[in-house]
């Protein structure tokens, strides 16, 4: 008898669960499918091309060469407190 019990106990507990796990995906697909028809999709956005990279002559540091700032002798810099470093005589 108690062996009985105890079968009726596991098979409500496995009945219970697997209940409980049927409605959280049935959520779970209903979430998604609200989530997709809310939200069209947009393309990326666009990446520029590539730029070319330059190398400060005073620190070292690469940055794109559109925001180098020009110094004498073809030299490149990060900022103007590094040109005037790089143009002081040292």
């Amino acid at each position: 008898m108690k062996y009985l019990l105890v079968l009726a106990v596991l098979w409500i507990a496995i009945w219970l669960w697997r209940k409980n796990r049927r409605e959280e995906m049935r959520d779970a697909q209903r979430e998604h499918a609200a989530k997709a028809q809310r939200a069209p999709t947009s393309p990326p956005p666009a990446v520029g091309a590539p730029q070319a990279m330059v190398r400060c002559a005073h620190c070292g540091l690469h940055l794109p060469a559109t925001d180098a700032i020009a110094g004498p002798g073809g030299a490149v810099y990060c900022s103007p407190a590094h040109r005037q470093a790089g143009a002081a005589p040292g």
